[in-house]
């Protein structure tokens, strides 16, 4: 069944945009959406398409499908085999097998459980070099014979082409076609649609632009020399001027293309010579839960388990209280530069610095990036089997202690504390102790590691803040996934997730969403400005925290596909506009919203470390207590009510690439 075209959001009262585009008769379309990482888990997008599967599917309902690569083991793990329901797609699919082609069916087992058709590159392979042919033919591309990659995405794009071409001529001119197609893999598909001439309404969409992942890598100044880049020689030096034209050549030739945030929508207008159509933010799907103080629940249970590691890693080197340690961390690709590792590292020493000055607080900071390692580092396990030895040590020696104290209260007796524990629990407790004197490091992450046995999410939800100060991200699913469970986060507004915050959030610091400025500030401005962000967090006492995280969970409706999926909606209704004019017509009229201040907030933002909320169970405080009156519920009401003047959507792309903060009212 097709979703209502409007949105509705309990914690925001239903105040989120409605949809006000004429509904597109979705009974009568065949949405197909073309990715290498469909059941093909290898990056970002993978956490994309997966996560939106469920509202598109809502909307779309059998008449959704998605496209990829057949890998058997995806497919066996992860695909339930299924006859598909439309003809018209069994017999397009039997027209590839015949001739020698293996395409498979089923349903991805995912929420929503959208149907998948998946395309066996190595069966098709023998026609590379005719398709490498027809490539040249067409556009003038031609693909060196080494780069595996960009020779599977021609396979791949060569097979969807083809399996187009055969649907289109069975269904005739009902019902329309829509393709949309992510990133320069699934680039050859839409290029091949198009040169020959398929009925077929095209989307593209770009995650980051394949020039500009590698400028950043290589320490450029990128955002500051956007237009005084040679694209084409660029491209060359570092051998991926192919895959640099297949990328170009599919975004020119889609009806609508699309970007995942402003920032790269700006990148991909210097980098691709378009600028785009839509800008298509990332979202996940948001699981709400039916206590308001839940979320605060599974942080102080989570941050026990990261305290009992912390224990084992330190404790018998650094003397610090636990209770007033803060746990932060940084997560993402192992990309020291564009992910922001270098500053973050100089920014930790200058906060360790000014933290001298107040030593009552800790920071102990995680770094979770995945490198190649082959085992276990041995003084670590070894360290964490002392912790736990301590611990058993201390219940057998607790056992006795508190039997012998029993035997002497009913011999009505208080026992002599020096002869309660004898020569051997002494002994016991001086080699447990003793052992502590290891120093170990984390490798990895996952709840059946024997370091610190905890899944990424658990992990996120016991640390009190997540920093990722990224010089390159076109979107950052890392600040997004905290600020849904309620974690406080530093973004930078070169990323799109600190630039869609910009625009939609009147103050981000007050909901726990600190914005460095890494494009108009020098490297030593922003890494002071990320230093005074930490240390301002370090400051805050246990009840402004709890202030914060309850604000930094309410921003995440502004993240669920059920809001954002919306964005996806005008781009494909675009595309059918565009592609068949005489049959669909669309006007952009599409509102979003900005959240204000929150009320407890002061005009001046140092003024804000001082509201306190009411006593909450979950953390109590020990900190002093200005006695300043809060009300979460009112506030939270206030939030829901009180939202900022509209914007267009799909506007400030098309017509000011150049603003990175986008469009949005006053205050």
């Amino acid at each position: 069944m097709p979703l209502p075209r409007s949105v509705s959001m309990t914690s925001l009262s239903g105040l989120l945009p409605a949809w006000e585009e004429d509904p597109l008769p979705v009974e009568e379309l065949l949405l197909f959406e073309v990715a290498w990482e469909v059941t093909n888990k290898v990056g970002g997008i993978y956490t994309v398409i997966q996560t939106k599967a469920k509202v598109t599917v809502d909307e779309w309902g059998e008449n959704y499908f998605m496209m990829g690569p057949y890998f058997e083991h995806n497919f066996k793990t992860q695909v339930e085999a299924c006859e598909p329901p439309n003809q018209a797609i069994r017999k397009a699919m039997d027209a590839l097998l015949h001739n020698g082609c293996q395409v498979y069916f089923g349903r991805w087992l995912i929420e929503g459980s959208p149907y998948v058709i998946l395309f066996d590159i190595g069966s098709a392979a023998w026609n590379l070099d005719r398709w490498k042919g027809d490539l040249w033919q067409t556009c003038s591309i031609g693909l060196p014979y080494h780069d595996r990659e960009a020779n599977d995405a021609l396979i791949l794009g060569s097979l969807i082409a083809w399996f187009f071409k055969e649907l289109t001529d069975q269904l005739g001119d009902k019902p329309n076609v829509i393709g949309h197609f992510h990133e320069w893999q699934a680039g050859p598909g839409l290029i091949l649609s198009r040169s020959r001439k398929i009925p077929l309404a095209t989307v593209f969409t770009t995650h980051a632009t394949l020039l500009g992942r590698y400028l950043c890598a290589g320490n450029a100044d990128f955002y500051n020399n956007l237009d005084k880049f040679d694209i084409d020689r660029e491209a060359g030096d570092r051998q991926i001027y192919h895959r640099y034209c297949l990328e170009r050549a599919a975004v020119h030739c889609a009806h609508v293309f699309t970007t995942v945030s402003q920032i790269t929508a700006v990148e991909a207008n210097h980098m691709l010579h378009r600028k785009p159509d839509v800008v298509t933010p990332n979202g996940l799907n948001i699981k709400k839960f039916s206590a308001m103080h839940e979320f605060q629940n599974l942080h102080s249970t989570n941050k026990v388990h990261i305290q009992e590691f912390v224990r084992g890693h330190f404790y018998g080197h650094l003397d610090f209280n636990l209770e007033k340690t803060l746990f932060f961390f940084i997560a993402g690709r192992y990309e020291f530069s564009n992910k922001g590792a270098d500053l973050f590292i100089e920014s930790l020493s200058r906060l360790n610095y000014l933290l001298r000055v107040r030593n009552d607080v800790t920071v102990v900071v995680f770094f979770i990036m995945p490198a190649k390692t082959n085992n276990f580092n041995v003084e670590s396990l070894k360290g964490q089997a002392v912790r736990k030895q301590l611990w058993d040590t201390a219940h057998t020696v607790k056992e006795k202690f508190g039997k012998k104290l029993y035997d002497a209260l009913l011999k009505g007796e208080i026992p002599d504390m020096n002869s309660i524990l004898d020569r051997d629990d002494f002994t016991i407790m001086k080699r447990a102790i003793y052992a502590t004197q290891i120093i170990f490091h984390p490798e990895f992450l996952s709840s059946t590691s024997p370091l610190l046995p905890m899944d990424y999410e658990d992990f996120v939800r016991g640390c009190n803040l997540g920093v990722f100060p990224s010089y390159y991200e076109p979107w950052g699913y890392t600040p997004a996934e905290c600020t849904v469970m309620g974690i406080p986060s530093v973004t930078t507004n070169l990323s799109g997730f600190g630039c869609f915050m910009e625009e939609h959030v009147s103050d981000p610091a007050a909901y726990g969403i600190y914005i460095v400025d890494r494009r108009f500030r020098s490297a030593e401005e922003s890494c002071n400005q990320l230093t005074q962000f930490m240390f301002t967090f370090c400051q805050q006492s246990r009840r402004q925290r709890i202030i914060q995280r309850n604000r930094t969970e309410r921003l995440s409706d502004l993240l669920d596909w059920r809001y954002l999926g919306t964005f996806y909606m005008h781009a494909r209704h675009l595309a059918l506009s565009r592609a068949f004019p005489d049959k669909f017509k669309m006007e952009q009229v599409t509102e979003g919203f900005r959240y204000p201040r929150p009320y407890s907030v002061p005009p001046s933002p140092s003024a804000s470390l001082h509201s306190t909320p009411h006593h909450s169970d979950v953390e109590d405080d020990d900190d002093d207590d200005d006695g300043e009156p809060y009300n979460e519920e009112e506030e939270a009401e206030r939030d829901r009510l009180n939202i900022k003047a509209p914007f267009v959507l799909g506007a400030d792309c098309r017509e000011n690439t150049s603003d990175l903060k986008g469009g949005g009212g006053e205050s």
